[in-house]
Order: structure tokens, then C-alpha cells, then sequence
């Protein structure tokens, strides 16, 4: 699945626990990344520095549903059940 123009529900809904240029102490969850675009688009997608986590994320149906929303929900969703 090629990532979803638009949708950047990846760059909010998780936790980054890692340094981020601009957010040097991560994110939390359900918090929008400075480096997202007001078009949804990442950035810092070529950086060097652009966080591991983001670099192996790989967009898939059952994460990214079939639009924003529904990746909203599932990525928030995950992001619930791993935190226990």
C-alpha cells in the first residue's frame, strides 16, 4: 500500500519517544509533529535525522483503513493497546 496523500495520521496519532528536529523530546500521542505540512506531508522526509520510527513505518490496510479517520482511529487505537 503506498501512503495515503493527504492523511498524515501517522505523524499524529503515535508517541515518538525519540528526538525529532524541532521536538527534541519526542511527542506524545494524538500530537500533531512540527514537521508535519498544513498538506499533511512530512517535512523531514529525507532528513538524516528524521526518527527511526517514522523511517520503518510502513503503510498498510489494517493501520490505514481506507481513509484519515479511519487511520486516526486504528494508529490511536494500537497506540492504547501498546501502551498497557
Amino acid at each position: 500500500m503506498q501512503c495515503r496523500m493527504n492523511c498524515g495520521a501517522c505523524c499524529e496519532a503515535p508517541s515518538i519517544t525519540s528526538y525529532i528536529p524541532g521536538m527534541p523530546d519526542g511527542k506524545p500521542a494524538g500530537v500533531r509533529c512540527v514537521n508535519l505540512s498544513t498538506d499533511n506531508l512530512c517535512l523531514i522526509f529525507t532528513d538524516p535525522e528524521r526518527p527511526a520510527l517514522c523511517d520503518t513505518f510502513k503503510a498498510t490496510n489494517d493501520v490505514c483503513g481506507d481513509n484519515r479517520e479511519q487511520a486516526l482511529f486504528l494508529i490511536t487505537d494500537l497506540e492504547i493497546q501498546t501502551a498497557i
